[in-house]
């Protein structure tokens, strides 16, 4: 198969709005670099929301309908809702968009870590928003929970939605998660998985950790479609490792607010082009929506809510 997936990842709630001008945080803003990004030849596109007036990652329901239901107008591409928030969101609220907009995919993220953002705080000279610094700072004491409980609770909800889960796997541990919750009928096959990778807390962004998860996951799990995305400046390489191992690729300003060294990507449609070019000097192709949509099994976007 020389066809790839290629997902861009809008906004995250990762970044600050004092990072980079190009964050997008209003719901146009996220629709027009859902277009953008589908433009550039993305098949996917990963969505946070933000609260428009300051940038703080939130789980409004009525944002990412607006969001869903403009971009659907626009373009077939697939959508994929995140059920991770912000970080200390209530797991309720987290799920919440599985339920309402039941979409083709949803992430879940497949066990708890300490997800630590509290030393990227040193880029920035100036704060644009009162809440930013306090709330990288928080991370320094914070544990991500997704519990074995959890992580049940948001599978009964995604499958009883028909939608399908994009399994988060920060390190390898969490791939010993999923075979267990595949062992018990918990988890369904076929499984689409992503390899996040640099985050601190979880598995630093190697070749060779990569080349150990996804040799791990086929011991433990067997058959899978996977993908990888990775934090800042190891975006590229790790996604360019991805697509010689058979695997699809995650760019975006969630993961990298630069295009190369010293350089801010003015949007995530800027990444997409960029790996495409890469994949192409490999012999790939990106795939598009419709054959993402075949590769990973999904519903389709006629059985969407939205």
């Amino acid at each position: 198969m020389n066809k790839r997936i290629f997902t861009a990842a809008l906004t995250g709630s990762i970044h600050t709005p004092s990072m980079s001008p190009y964050l997008p945080v209003t719901p146009q803003q996220l629709i027009d670099e859902a277009l953008r990004s589908y433009e550039a030849g993305a098949a996917v596109v990963h969505i946070h929301v933000r609260d428009p007036k300051t940038g703080l990652p939130i789980a409004d329901q009525d944002i990412y309908r607006e969001i869903a239901e403009a971009v659907k107008k626009q373009c077939n591409v697939v959508m994929c809702f995140t059920t991770g928030g912000k970080l200390g969101e209530p797991v309720e609220n987290r799920v919440r968009v599985a339920s309402n907009l039941k979409p083709e995919l949803n992430s879940l993220n497949a066990g708890s870590l300490n997800f630590a953002l509290f030393h990227i705080k040193d880029q920035v000279k100036e704060w644009k928003y009162d809440w930013e610094e306090a709330y990288l700072d928080l991370t320094e004491d914070f544990i991500f929970p997704n519990t074995f409980k959890t992580m049940r609770q948001y599978l009964e909800i995604i499958y009883a939605n028909g939608s399908k889960p994009e399994f988060e796997i920060y390190d390898v541990g969490m791939i010993n998660n999923l075979a267990f919750l595949l062992q018990r009928g918990i988890a369904k096959r076929p499984v689409y998985l992503q390899f996040v990778m640099g985050i601190l807390g979880g598995i630093p962004a190697t070749l060779e950790h990569l080349v150990y998860l996804v040799d791990t996951a086929r011991k433990q799990i067997g058959d899978f479609q996977f993908s990888v995305c990775a934090a800042g400046r190891t975006q590229i390489p790790m996604c360019t490792g991805s697509l010689l191992l058979g695997g699809h690729a995650r760019v975006g300003l969630e993961d990298n607010l630069y295009l190369e060294k010293g350089v801010l990507a003015k949007s995530s449609g800027e990444q997409i082009a960029k790996i495409i070019r890469i994949a192409r000097e490999l012999g790939l192709e990106p795939a598009t929506p419709d054959e993402a949509r075949q590769i990973l099994g999904l519903k389709g976007l006629d059985k969407v809510n939205f």
